[in-house]
């Protein structure tokens, strides 16, 4: 019986994310990054889960409140980043600053599949076929979309510092992780502190953060789509 509920959990994990990197890939549509890096950053996202659940276990019993949530989002937002850093920033196919955002979203969509398979497992075991529906429903719209929005704030910094010195890109890079981990810590705040009532507005804001980038994504990738 256990084979079956991994599969349907997994599918139900995995299919939202791989719908939401289609999406994005027909961003990148004129110049498309080579499959096997995408490949690669999707992969080694979903793998992060794990150091990520065992790095949180381990930091929940030295912290608590909003210091925990303030750990965990920059546990996960640094994993992430280092999924798409191991697979494909730190290689020559990094060659333009929209690249940034798409392997930044491509692992982010990788650990949100994974961590909405081992989400969905739960009401799985337990029959709950309503249950399993309504999560998957939310993790598509509210945690997929807030590990897209936080992984490509860094993407963005990424890519505005694409022509700098290294230094300067460090900074950047830093200042991304920064502010995706705040961004991270201030959802898991709200829906925790507030609960249902609130859901629709942090969503809501979700999706508009989610519009900008795409704004963003448009004006970076000016250059390239006038020789597309």
């Amino acid at each position: 019986m256990a084979s079956p509920l991994i599969f349907f959990a997994f599918l139900g994990g995995v299919v939202p994310a791989l719908l939401w990197l289609v999406f994005w890939l027909l961003e990148d549509r004129c110049e498309p990054e080579p499959k096997r890096y995408i490949f690669f950053a999707f992969v080694l996202g979903m793998l992060a889960v794990f150091p990520v659940l065992f790095s949180e276990r381990f930091t929940a019993a030295y912290a608590s409140g909003p210091i925990l949530l303030l750990v965990w989002a920059l546990i996960e937002e640094v994993f992430k980043f280092g999924a798409a850093y191991v697979a494909a920033l730190h290689w020559h196919v990094f060659d333009e600053p929209l690249d940034a955002v798409i392997y930044m979203v491509t692992a982010a969509l990788g650990f949100s599949a994974m961590e909405n398979t081992l989400f969905l497992m739960g009401p799985l075991q337990h029959g709950d076929i309503i249950k399993t529906i309504v999560t998957g429903d939310l993790r598509f719209i509210g945690a997929t979309l807030l590990h897209t929005l936080s992984s490509t704030t860094i993407g963005m910094a990424l890519a505005l510092s694409f022509y700098k010195p290294a230094a300067v890109r460090k900074t950047y890079a830093l200042i991304g992780v920064i502010l995706a981990t705040l961004l991270h810590t201030f959802f898991n705040f709200f829906i925790l502190q507030e609960g249902g009532g609130a859901t629709f507005w942090i969503f809501l804001t979700i999706w508009l953060g989610v519009i900008g980038i795409l704004l963003f994504t448009e004006r970076i990738k000016q250059p390239a789509r006038d020789y597309c």
